[in-house]
């Protein structure tokens, strides 16, 4: 069974094509890259996995189940962290982390347990009672990660997951996301950060004015000793990333 199964995705914004005919699968336990320019369709395209975004026309299937026809049972297999810090800023670490226990239905002892396992999983647990704003770019970054497991989600989803924060904590992360990937999950990984999809990633597609341009294992992208840059370079034509 695929972790991730989209067919003939269509999804348009005020007469635009966003997304057009787009179809990939991701195998259970796979690190998947999903690159493509700004605007190209890649926040559209998760936004549809997860619901935020309706489609109607192609299909949708988080581990056999379909996005549309059972949305509440394909979200519980779901983890997204976003680009953006779509938290309450006043909320602390550990409130924000039961939070989204929470939202998914689960029982306070079963929240508090794995609220104090990611604390200690991520190394946040001296920071557990400070508000989300008084943290540091990579200790936010660590929380949006740790809100994202809290269900234990079978598809974590990783938008940008190191914007914004320096060199050092950048590998600390690479790190966790290795350490989960060798432990069974299934991760889809966009970046603008190419070494990093070259580093942590088994299979690689990139999207490019709503179409998937080029789709295949990353030796495939890396052959002849060239860099990821170069592929993704050549594939979109040289437009900003």
């Amino acid at each position: 069974m695929h972790a991730l199964e989209i067919s003939h995705l269509r999804k348009g914004y005020g007469g635009k094509m966003a997304v057009n005919d787009v179809s990939f699968t991701i195998k259970a336990g796979e690190f998947f890259g999903f690159l493509g320019p700004n605007g190209a369709g890649k926040t559209t395209t998760i936004n549809c996995i997860t619901g935020v975004g309706h489609f109607t026309e192609g299909t949708i299937k988080v581990f056999g189940i379909d996005v549309n026809a059972d949305y509440r049972a394909a979200r519980r297999k779901v983890g997204v962290s976003p680009q953006e810090f779509n938290v309450d800023i006043f909320s602390k670490t550990a409130q924000i982390i039961d939070f989204m226990g929470g939202y998914y239905g689960m029982h306070k002892q079963l929240r508090q347990e794995r609220v104090r396992a990611l604390l200690k999983q991520f190394n946040l647990e001296e920071h557990a009672n400070k508000q989300f704003m008084l943290l540091s770019g990579g200790l936010k970054r660590r929380v949006m990660l740790a809100r994202a497991m809290v269900h234990d989600p079978e598809l974590l989803i990783l938008d940008e997951p190191t914007a914004g924060v320096d060199v050092e904590l950048r590998h600390e992360l690479w790190r966790h996301l290795q350490e989960l990937n060798a432990k069974g999950k299934t991760i889809l990984l966009t970046s603008h950060y190419l070494e990093e999809v070259e580093m942590l990633c088994k299979k690689i597609a990139i999207i490019n004015k709503g179409k998937i341009a080029a789709i295949g294992d990353k030796e495939e992208f890396i052959k002849d000793g060239k860099k990821l840059e170069h592929a993704y370079l050549s594939i979109t034509k040289g437009e900003s990333f």
